[in-house]
């Protein structure tokens, strides 16, 4: 659910709800993942290599964090 969406409700929202956002923030985050590895190695090494060598520094650290943000509880 969209922070800007008001309910008309306090019922909380449904599992499947949840469950979708979940999985569509960690396929958003693992798809940059995979984006600043594909620019890094075949874009950004022609121009600097510590660049592209940073990039990937990040990317390797975006995987850990999509598996937190997908397994997280919100109660």
């Amino acid at each position: 659910m969209d922070r800007h969406e008001h309910r008309v409700t306090d019922v909380p929202a449904s599992f499947s709800e949840r469950q979708r956002i979940r999985r569509r923030r960690y396929f958003m985050i693992m798809g940059t993942c995979l984006v600043l590895i594909i620019l890094a190695w075949n874009v950004v090494r022609l121009f600097s290599v510590p660049i592209a060598v940073a990039m990937t520094l990040v990317a390797a650290v975006l995987p850990p964090i999509a598996a937190i943000v997908a397994n997280r509880h919100d109660d």
